[in-house]
């Protein structure tokens, strides 16, 4: 993998996050943050060290650190948060996209008894996750969102 391919990589993964997310919004919900799942200890180990031409670490995680890069256009919006998930059994995907929604309350309510949705209370901020099966993607509504929580704009 070179950097245009990682670029591609998180590219593909926004634009299948957003079909998904097309069945439930409508209203402009731009990308927050995208997620790489790193299948293994080589693609991680790849994977970070490119998404370190593209910008710096900003929180480590132990999931995997997160980085701010340059803007990216992607077919949601510039990305400028991107995590890269160490390899996990559970994450057999290709990766995730977060999206600001305009009124979360709103679409929780809406939504989070319908099938494919849970909702994920991390303490300080919640998450709603959207899954859906045969799919390479999951879809993510934080509260705050990310770029929030760390104070980025």
């Amino acid at each position: 993998m070179n950097i245009d391919d990682l670029k591609n990589t998180i590219q593909d993964i926004i634009a299948q996050a957003e079909v998904l997310k097309r069945k439930f919004v409508n209203d402009p919900a731009p990308v927050n943050y995208a997620c790489i799942f790193c299948q293994n200890d080589e693609e991680y180990t790849s994977v970070i060290n490119l998404a370190g031409q593209l910008g710096k670490v900003v929180q480590e995680t132990k999931t995997g650190p997160l980085f701010q890069i340059a803007p990216l256009p992607t077919v949601a919006g510039n990305l400028q948060l991107l995590k890269i998930r160490k390899p996990d059994p559970t994450r057999p995907e290709r990766g995730d996209a977060d999206f600001t929604l305009s009124n979360y309350d709103e679409f929780k309510k809406a939504h989070l008894n319908q099938k494919g949705f849970s909702l994920i209370d991390k303490g300080n901020f919640e998450m709603i996750e959207y899954m859906e099966p045969g799919t390479a993607v999951r879809v993510y509504f934080s509260n705050p969102p990310l770029d929030k929580q760390l104070g980025i704009t």
